[in-house]
């Protein structure tokens, strides 16, 4: 089974949309399928360009689609109940074991806090999820009622995660808008973040730099 069909599985699709709908309950920004499926391209172009074997790749597209599905049980800790509802879901559906022991600790692994990128895919996971930060994912619509997620959200304009083209780097470059959040913002709710993909890089063997406004920061 490939990342398309996951994609299309109606079971997991419904357990995604039900996730991002007590994530909004919550006042989270949007977790939902412009995200996963985000996240799972950009975890499966990390592994790509770094000349992984393509059945790989495809795991690392359906560990990110996956990724934040434990938010259906509760937001705390999601990252571990996702990893054994994708272990119920992906036996279920006759993935070897082999390739579940491959997705289950990436997805485990993935937050802040708990997670250590302890495989390849982990990593890829981890660069991927931490660098879906844009405008979009806001759901609040009152600009003068924004946290410092929502301003932070809502002051990136563009953002682009790139592998640079000897294999030495990853650089997340952002454009922040800072009518509506500071740089200082984004480092005071994302600097663990940061750290962790400093870690996810390290493990594929790149250095993390990170761009803001055209300032090298990391």
């Amino acid at each position: 089974m490939n990342y398309q069909e996951i994609k299309s599985n109606e079971e997991i699709r419904t357990y995604i949309r039900q996730a991002d709908l007590s994530l909004e309950a919550l006042g989270y920004t949007e977790h939902s399928f412009a995200h996963v499926t985000m996240v799972a391209e950009k975890a499966g172009y990390i592994l790509e360009t770094l000349g992984y074997p393509a059945r790989i790749v495809e795991l690392a597209k359906i560990a990110g689609y996956l990724h934040d599905i434990g938010n259906l049980v509760n937001r705390v800790e999601h990252s571990q109940s996702g990893g054994i509802m994708a272990f119920r879901l992906l036996d279920h559906l006759g993935f070897p074991a082999e390739e579940i022991g491959m997705i289950v600790p990436a997805i485990g692994n993935h937050d802040e806090g708990t997670g250590v990128p302890v495989s390849p895919l982990a990593a890829a996971l981890i660069l991927a999820d931490k660098s879906d930060v844009r405008r979009n994912r806001v759901r609040n619509q009152e600009i003068a009622s924004f946290d410092i997620h929502d301003r932070v959200n809502y002051s990136v304009t563009e953002s682009e995660l790139k592998v640079d083209d000897t294999h030495q780097f990853i650089t997340l470059k952002l454009s922040i808008d800072t009518n509506y959040g500071s740089v200082m913002d984004y480092f005071e709710i994302f600097l663990q973040r940061m750290i962790m993909c400093r870690k996810a890089a390290e493990k594929l063997g790149l250095h993390f730099k990170l761009v803001i406004n055209g300032q090298q920061l990391i």
